[in-house]
């Protein structure tokens, strides 16, 4: 029987078992507004960091052919994101993507805690991202509309923006990670409840 305060049942080198499932959730919010920043960040604090430490088969994230994929995949996400229509098509095809993401995210840091049973991870993860990517595919046609797709490059920016920094929060300071993610509901709520108020205007 495996001991719980073992380092195998660690997922986050050094870190406890909590720290590990801030970093999770942390990770799967942000891959609702883009899939592959989280994982990007979470396979290079592997590689060059003792924060992280991905266990298999999640180490495979960051190998070189797994950083490589996700580099391509973050430059083509970025692109297509910034093109007023388009990003709206993208962001429909990626609903599937972001909360596989997420799932992915959420259960690859914690894959060392022992403890924890995986669905639920994949559950969790699933949720975020799903319901983050919910707000993004509501909104953006609404800021399309609302500014004929001008602002819609500066909104994406603002979009990668958040996810850089809540992945590196999830990643480093874990303790952040409620708080970020009740303010961003927060901010998500007064968002959608504009959206609507335009809409019944228009």
């Amino acid at each position: 029987m495996v001991n719980c305060l073992e380092p195998e049942a660690i997922a986050l080198e050094g870190q406890p078992m909590e720290t590990a499932i801030l970093t999770g959730i942390g990770l799967a919010a942000p891959a609702g507004l883009n899939a592959y920043i989280p994982l990007l960040a979470l396979a290079l604090a592997d590689r060059a960091t003792t924060w992280v430490t991905l266990h298999a088969p999640y180490d495979v994230l960051s190998s070189n052919l797994g950083i490589a994929i996700l580099i391509v995949l973050l430059t083509i996400e970025i692109t297509v994101d910034k093109i007023p229509g388009v990003d709206h098509i993208n962001d429909l095809m990626q609903s599937v993507v972001r909360p596989a993401a997420g799932a992915i995210a959420a259960v690859a840091a914690t894959g060392g805690v022992v403890m924890i049973n995986p669905a639920i991870m994949v559950l969790v993860g699933v949720v975020l991202a799903g319901s983050v990517n919910a707000v993004k595919v509501t909104t953006r046609p609404a800021v399309t509309l609302g500014t004929a797709g001008i602002l819609n490059p500066v909104v994406s920016l603002v979009e990668d923006a958040v996810a850089v920094m809540a992945s590196l929060v999830a990643i480093f300071l874990p303790f952040l990670v409620i708080p970020f993610l009740a303010l961003f509901a927060v901010s998500s709520i007064l968002l959608l409840r504009r959206v609507r108020r335009l809409r019944s205007r228009g």
